[in-house]
Order: C-alpha cells, then structure tokens, then sequence
C-alpha cells in the first residue's frame, strides 16, 4: 500500500552554515567592536551571550535573520528566555525542534481524519505515517496539510508505493 511520513526535521548544516555567517558579521559590525558577545553552537544548541541584554537581544536577531535566509524554518526554533546576571551581562539559549511530539501530531492526525480521506495516519515515535490505496488519496493529504498551520514546519518524506 502507498504510504508516506510527515516529519518535522531541521536541516542541521543549513543552521551551522547560519551560525559561522552570524559569527563573521559580528566580528565586522562597529557595534560589537571591543565587546564580549559571542556565539556558541554546540551541534544541538546556540548559546548567545554578551555583557548586556540589549547586545544578547541584537545576537538573537541576527542569529534569527541568518537562519531565515538560510531556509530554516522559525517555527522550529525554540528561542529560550533570557537570562540577566547580577552584573548585567546576559544570556540565551536557542535550541531546535526535531520531530513532532505527540501531542502537536494528535491535532495533525485529527485533521486528516475529519478531512474524510481514504487514509490512515498513525503516529509512529516523532512522525506520521499515512497509508492509503491510492497515490491521488494520499497527494489530497499533502495538500490538505500543506495548506494548514500546525505550529511546526512540516516536511514530507520516504514516499512508497
């Protein structure tokens, strides 16, 4: 039986490629100069910090910007409070969703069943499999999805026939 995923994944060396563009910026820009902010990106998290919020704040958009003209998706980034110490320097964590919890995918396969499709969606650990008997059926879900917003940046893969 045809059948696909739904999964919600982040192109990790898109986001690497993001952090080295924002670090080379803030080593250029005047306002940075003689400053002690910094990036730091550890494969799973970004840890921006600077000696004052408004500079932690500044980090976190051009991390922001960077990342958007890289094409990943901001819907799966989880942008962490930020954090005052006592002698004003900040800090902030930035950490990526990968995979879709379950409770974001009992919504996603709610909708699919109202849609009154031909299909069966199942949650298997951090995705969704969609079976059907035909191609078309299961092309009518894609778009159907598509075309509503869940809260996460979806993406469809290993298409079967």
């Amino acid at each position: 039986m045809p059948s696909f995923d739904i999964v919600s994944e982040v192109n990790m060396q898109e986001v690497d490629n993001a952090v080295n563009q924002a670090q080379k910026e803030i080593a250029t820009r005047f306002d940075f100069k003689n400053s002690k902010a910094e990036i730091v990106w550890d494969k799973k998290t970004i840890k921006l910090s600077g000696e004052d919020e408004f500079r932690v704040q500044t980090l976190a958009e051009i991390v922001q910007g960077k990342l958007a003209k890289r094409g990943v998706s901001l819907k799966n980034v989880d942008m962490g409070k930020r954090e005052v110490a006592a002698l004003g320097s900040a800090r902030q964590e930035i950490k990526f969703v990968q995979g879709i919890a379950t409770e974001k995918a009992k919504p996603i396969t709610q909708a699919i069943r109202d849609g009154k499709f031909k299909v069966t969606a199942q949650i298997q650990d951090e995705k969704i499999r969609v079976t059907g008997k035909s191609r078309d059926d299961l092309q009518a879900v894609i778009a159907f999805v598509r075309g509503k917003d869940f809260g996460l940046s979806l993406s469809f893969n290993n298409f079967r026939e």
